[in-house]
């Protein structure tokens, strides 16, 4: 059956090849069950609620990518675009966190509806490889920095904006190692490394606070639960009439649907051309059935309460030991779903536990900044813009609306506004709208 379905010979692979791909994968991406409840529970949501809702949304979306597509591929809420929901809609345009799951819910639907129409082509090919991956780059940058300031490495200063936090403090001292350690874990290529340095950082706080520290993790009071809290599911409901009073929605929408879009895109690209999964025609194979399977994720995800649900990345580490059909996915799935049991091992995680996580993700995604034309003066500009701006003014979307314009202004300057695709100044008349008209 499983031959049947998965074609493990004509990829080359076995089941066990593909079972210890899919726990690679797994724990590659486990450290996502804590990081995203720690920064979605800035805006007033449940981390319990908000962990069930990652751990059963990334099951359900990792196994039927596996159905589907037969993909190696894995899914959980994005890091980035959690950000992006956290301190730009909620924070930043005042939404309440039931109003931006009405967001990601609706930028779902109409992922839903671009992958089914194959619009999707038509968007990728209108909107430039460069803006893509300073964007990518931005998004980096942006959560790097959530995690220096929320572990107190940098605090804000009347003099000059920011600064250096106290390098005494216990709580810095341990994200500091943390990211020492992960970053060496990394550049030694240990599988899973991410994960590890989120697992290391948080026994050696628990150990420091044992021996008295304090400020540090506590030991977890439990290991095993089925105390599960359901209050997130179905809250975007209560949250779609600010879709019609906010007119920070739509920008809203759309910077959910751009960031996922691409991410998507990228992730994708990157995990088939390892798992040689492009046909004969230099094309991903089962492309267009990869990305409904995201946007039914994205959709899931929002009604159970989280945000938006994309491919990860880290679905690499499991083709790179193998990993070449659904059959990894399907279980890397099922080990997200046992995860819903162990919801007490977060009451040992704080921001200077997942702080090392977002820093070294930022820097695995500002790695993008090498694929730009820094010699052409106009992706240059366009570029920085779109990174210095998503940072400085604590805001995805502010960092793509101005990216978008720098490009489209530096294009008519240089004489070549012609070469802009229609699409790409429909944007820009938005983003104009949205930065000069709209309330903030």
């Amino acid at each position: 059956m499983l031959e049947k379905i998965f074609k493990l010979k004509e990829k080359g692979t076995t089941v066990k090849t593909e079972v210890l791909a899919g726990v690679t994968t797994f724990l590659a991406m486990a450290y996502i069950l804590a990081v995203n409840p720690q920064m979605l529970g800035e805006t007033g949501m449940s981390i319990q609620g908000v962990f069930l809702a990652t751990a059963i949304s990334s099951a359900v979306a990792t196994i039927i990518m596996g159905l589907l597509a037969n993909y190696p591929v894995a899914l959980s809420a994005g890091m980035g675009v959690n950000a992006l929901f956290t301190y730009t809609i909620c924070f930043g345009m005042g939404l309440s966190y039931q109003g931006a799951l009405a967001c990601v819910f609706v930028s779902g639907i109409i992922f839903l509806v671009i992958s089914i129409t194959g619009l999707r082509k038509m968007i990728i090919n209108a909107i430039p490889a460069q803006l893509k991956l300073a964007i990518g780059a931005g998004i980096g940058f942006f959560i790097a920095f959530i995690g220096l300031k929320n572990a107190g490495i940098i605090i804000p200063s009347e003099a000059t904006a920011v600064a250096l936090g106290n390098l005494k403090d216990p709580a810095v001292i341990l994200a500091v190692f943390g990211i020492l350690v992960t970053i060496i874990l990394l550049a030694k290529k240990v599988p899973a490394a991410v994960f590890y340095g989120l697992l290391i950082t948080a026994v050696a706080g628990i150990v420091a606070g044992l021996c008295g520290i304090k400020g540090m993790p506590q030991l977890p009071t439990g290991v095993v639960s089925v105390d599960f809290d359901f209050s997130l599911i179905g809250a975007f409901a209560s949250g779609m009439e600010e879709l019609l009073s906010h007119p920070s929605c739509i920008v809203a929408i759309f910077s959910l649907l751009f960031v996922d879009f691409f991410d998507t895109a990228g992730t994708l690209v990157a995990v088939t051309n390892r798992a040689n999964l492009i046909d004969e025609n230099g094309e991903l194979e089962n492309v267009d059935k990869a990305l409904l399977a995201d946007s039914i994720g994205t959709v899931f995800g929002a009604t159970m309460g989280t945000s938006t649900v994309t491919s990860f990345v880290e679905s690499t580490s499991g083709v790179e030991v193998g990993g070449r059909t659904g059959l990894t996915a399907i279980t890397t799935g099922i080990l997200f779903l046992l995860s819903v049991f162990f919801s007490p091992l977060l009451s040992c995680v704080t921001n200077a536990v997942t702080a090392p996580a977002l820093v070294v993700v930022g820097i695995l995604m500002a790695q993008q900044l090498k694929g730009i034309d820094w010699d052409n003066f106009v992706f240059a500009a366009s570029g920085f813009m779109t990174v210095i701006f998503m940072i400085l003014a604590y805001s995805i979307s502010d960092g793509i609306a101005i990216g978008f314009i720098t490009y489209a202004l530096a294009m008519i300057g240089v004489g070549k506004a012609k070469e802009v695709k229609p699409i790409v100044w429909i944007l820009v008349l938005c983003f104009v709208v949205f930065l000069v008209f709209l309330p903030k």
